[in-house]
């Protein structure tokens, strides 16, 4: 089982990347902040396995957005499952 380091309610930026290859990050939450909801499982990263390069499982989480925050509009929140790799802890400034 691979080791996972966030935990239910934790807060996380995503990162603001925009790589030239296929990516499981939708742009609309890259560089946004959500809430982990659930750690879903430990699963290869399909930007990797999109380009043919081995790689190992890795967590995979859902995290909550909050659609005002996103988008400026709306009163709901959305989740996306995003691996951990493009997650870090939100920085509490």
């Amino acid at each position: 089982m691979t080791e996972h380091k966030f935990s239910p309610g934790t807060r996380v930026q995503v990162a603001r990347k925009d790589p030239y290859h296929h990516t499981r990050v939708p742009a609309y939450v890259r560089g946004a902040t959500g809430v982990i909801k659930s750690y879903d499982g430990s699963f290869n990263l399909a930007d990797l396995v999109a380009q043919g390069i081995p790689c190992t499982p890795e967590p995979v989480y859902c995290v909550q957005f909050e659609a005002q925050d996103l988008f400026g509009d709306g009163s709901h929140a959305i989740t996306v499952n995003i691996w951990e790799s493009s997650l870090s802890e939100e920085d509490k400034k």
